[in-house]
């Protein structure tokens, strides 16, 4: 005989879905910082991938050198979305962790869901 009990997966579920929409809610507070060009360009993010501020070193801010800017804050924008998804996944593996035993039902890959 099985120990499996399908009312009490579906309510882990709902209970699931339901943190899982309260972490999702509280990401904007998740701020991340990441620095391109050795601190010349600093951007950050928020947990839901927005960017919050970017700031220029005055010594990097050349008229003549618009280019090496723009790259500067692309890298930056990067560095720092990625960041921001990292510290977003590894607050719904908490969500994960705190409800279903092993993180996880088995054989499903749960780091889709939400994110």
């Amino acid at each position: 005989m099985s120990d499996f009990n399908m009312a009490d997966m579906f309510g882990k579920i709902s209970n699931m879905q339901a943190k899982m929409k309260e972490v999702q809610d509280r990401l904007s507070e998740v701020i991340v910082e990441a620095e391109a060009g050795g601190g010349m360009v600093t951007v950050k993010a928020n947990g839901k991938r927005e960017i919050i501020s970017i700031l220029l070193d005055k010594d990097v801010i050349d008229p003549d050198d618009k280019e090496m800017i723009e790259d500067l804050v692309v890298a930056g924008v990067n560095k720092a979305l990625e960041k921001a998804e990292e510290a977003a996944k590894q607050k719904m593996q908490e969500v994960y962790k705190d409800i279903l035993p092993g993180g996880g039902i088995p054989g499903m890959d749960m780091s889709k869901l939400g994110l």
